[in-house]
Parts: C-alpha cells; sequence; structure tokens
C-alpha cells in the first residue's frame, strides 16, 4: 500500500461526496485504521456484488452490497459489506463526470465471513 495512492484516491472520492463520507474517512484515519494497512503492508479489494439505486424519488436512494477482501502476508479475510446513502444531481465537471453527488453515506454492515489462509 502506498500512502500518496491513498490520500490521493481519497481526495478524487471527496469531490463526488459531501462531508458525511469525508467523516467516516476522519474516523477511520483517527483510530489509525490507514496506517496499519500501510505498516502491516495489507492490501485490500472490493467486488461490487450489486448496487439498489431507486430513480421513483429524488435524492435517489442507494444500497450497495460489496465483498471486501482484506489480504494479509498469512490470511485473506473476506467481509460483507453494505453501505447507503442518497444520490442528488449535481453539475458536471472533469472532477465530477457523473453529475451526482453522494450525500448521507453510510456503512450498515460490515461483518467478516471468513479467514482463511494463503
Amino acid at each position: 500500500p502506498d500512502k500518496s495512492a491513498i490520500e490521493g484516491n481519497i481526495q478524487r472520492a471527496m469531490f463526488l461526496s459531501d462531508r458525511s463520507a469525508y467523516e467516516h474517512y476522519s474516523d477511520l484515519a483517527e483510530q489509525g485504521y490507514y496506517n496499519r494497512i500501510i505498516s502491516g503492508n495489507v492490501s485490500q479489494r472490493i467486488e461490487v456484488d450489486s448496487i439498489s439505486c431507486n430513480f421513483n424519488n429524488y435524492p435517489y436512494e442507494v444500497v450497495t452490497y460489496a465483498r471486501l477482501s482484506i489480504i494479509r502476508e498469512k490470511s485473506i479475510t473476506e467481509r460483507s459489506l453494505v453501505t447507503k446513502g442518497r444520490l442528488l444531481n449535481s453539475t458536471r465537471s472533469d472532477n465530477n463526470p457523473h453529475g451526482f453527488i453522494f450525500e448521507a453515506f453510510r456503512v450498515v454492515e460490515n461483518k467478516d465471513l471468513r479467514v482463511y489462509d494463503r
């Protein structure tokens, strides 16, 4: 894991969201999450299973279902990751080509499914 790559990805993500995503990032940073990833040489991979978005009501409610793999030297932990939030229409720009802002981000599930040796 590369500290500057993590910071760059976070900075790009902040163009696409409201303060709720920054607060989540800040909480993890204060807990030393990113420092532990770097010092422990831990890699992560997120595979999105599905996204549910209700375009019938504005702001658009979004639920994302994903699997998070935490890859350590000797083991891999698989987690179920479910997040919720809302999409707001926004102006398209180089930093936000989709034209949406994600607001009210929250993690509703982040539980271990299994741990296995590498």
